[in-house]
């Protein structure tokens, strides 16, 4: 056989087709967007904001109308001791205030002195005001205050939350996108070793070659097969791991298929999904920070929370005046004459407890406020840090680029030399483990390359609108 075919054989001119013809690409888009829809963790934490509507709602409860009736009879050989009736109607209102409407009928043989009323019972109408302890803030206005605050915190956990899950899907997909260009690597140089094997030995055959060149073909065929097994099963193995990530409605897992294969060219769709592509690094504010936000809504709930202990150093008074009437349909009826009323002043001579509660109540906020200010460092840094290794891998993936291409060229002239009679099998198998290398450092580089910008997606806490 002549030297031609010899490098006709040799040559690395047997491309591996990068999708067969079946197969189906799973876009990085569409992936995401099955995640953020189906995933159990992005419909769990969509719950926890319908949880925190839900504490709102029972804390407006604290604030709701009120209808209480009591009724006491007793009867007993003939005689009717009592015969008590009282309905009382409640307004809570803000600062403390609560509006009040009662009716009382009592009759009976074995009633106290301040128990008899008018046959047709007596009408009252009236308030109740808190003038020290319980004015400004409550237990009641406190809980509400609080509840509004949590319902924004956990819109904003609940960005935390998508974004990690996100971010953790977004790894897994750069993983498989990796093992999968691996794989073809040790696909397309396995089909190149196998060729040369065979027309070396069709060379040596006819006398052309000495046998011990189809050795060394085959010991270089059989590396090439060993590392396209090895690089099928960690494909495998990423691609369940990335499984683990893919839902469908009704809670249903769905595992990918073998004719499943990434987008090899992800070009700025990675940055479009993850909506970090109008991020420059002099236009990020710390303060929007979803971590920021949840953080800040905790020291303002901790802040009333300091507000209610501080006011229970006040002394309890709590006032209540009522009009009285038997005829309430007629407004000039309630006379200031004719009311009830009544003062109740409490307060603790030390107030060891309120003193103890408030500065706990202070020192939790300042703990608080010093953890804002040290996660608003740490993002910032982060941040920043990520913007500079995003520069450094930009630069290792041109770098490594021209590598790959330099060992291409000289991968080749090595060939053609050996067609000439002027090299030998082991330079050629030498240069071509060094260009297998630096595909594989190329693939490398890239899968750290993109893990740098799910980092900085998961830094910044993105949570995309647009999936």
């Amino acid at each position: 056989m002549s030297r031609i075919l010899i490098l006709l054989l040799l040559l690395v001119t047997i491309p591996v087709k990068a999708q067969q013809q079946d197969s189906v690409v799973l876009s990085f888009r569409e992936y995401l967007g099955y995640v953020k829809k189906f995933h159990p963790i992005a419909r769990q934490a969509q719950l926890q904001i319908d949880i925190g509507q839900a504490n709102l709602m029972k804390a407006r409860g604290g604030f709701d109308p009120k209808i209480e009736v009591d009724y006491d009879r007793k009867k007993f050989k003939g005689t009717e001791y009592y015969d008590r009736f009282n309905a009382t109607f409640k307004v809570p209102t803000w600062y403390g205030i609560e509006l009040k409407g009662n009716f009382e009928q009592n009759q009976g043989d074995f009633l106290n002195p301040d128990e008899i009323l008018p046959t047709d019972g007596l009408y009252s109408a009236g308030v109740s005001v808190s003038l020290g302890n319980g004015f400004w803030i409550n237990e009641r206005m406190a809980t509400l205050k609080q509840a509004k605050l949590l319902r924004e915190r956990t819109k904003a956990d609940r960005d935390l939350e998508v974004n990690h899950i996100l971010y953790k899907a977004s790894l897994a997909y750069f993983n498989w996108l990796r093992a999968y260009n691996d794989q073809r690597v040790y696909q397309n140089f396995f089909v190149n070793a196998k060729s040369r094997f065979v027309g070396i030995k069709r060379s040596a055959e006819v006398g052309d070659l000495a046998n011990i060149d189809t050795v060394e073909a085959k010991i270089a065929m059989n590396s090439r097969k060993l590392g396209l097994e090895q690089a099928r099963v960690a494909l495998v193995k990423r691609r369940l791991e990335l499984s683990n990530f893919l839902w469908l409605d009704a809670n249903i897992p769905v595992e990918l298929q073998d004719n499943v294969i990434p987008n090899i060219r992800l070009d700025g769709e990675v940055d479009i999904s993850l909506e970090i592509n109008d991020k420059p690094l002099d236009s990020f504010t710390v303060e929007n920070h979803p971590k920021l936000r949840s953080q800040g809504f905790k020291i303002e709930s901790l802040a009333v929370d300091k507000s209610l202990k501080a006011n229970k150093l006040l002394p309890v008074i709590d006032l209540e005046y009522n009009f009285l009437t038997t005829q309430p349909e007629i407004i000039n009826s309630f006379d200031t004459n004719d009311y009830k009323g009544g003062v109740n002043f409490r307060f603790p001579l030390f107030l060891r407890k309120e003193r103890g509660d408030l500065k706990l109540a202070k020192f939790k906020l300042r703990d608080a406020e010093l953890e804002y200010d040290n996660i608003q460092l740490e993002i910032r840094n982060k941040v920043r840090a990520i913007y500079m290794e995003l520069n450094s891998y930009e630069t290792q993936n041109q770098l490594i680029a021209n590598i790959v291409a330099d060992y291409t060229t000289m991968l080749g002239a090595e060939e053609r030399k050996f067609s000439f009679g002027e090299s030998s099998l082991f330079l050629i198998n030498t240069r071509e483990s060094k260009l297998i290398d630096a595909n594989l450092k190329l693939n490398e580089i890239q899968n750290k390359y993109l893990a740098t910008k799910a980092t900085l997606f998961r830094s910044l806490s993105v949570n995309p609108q647009n999936l």
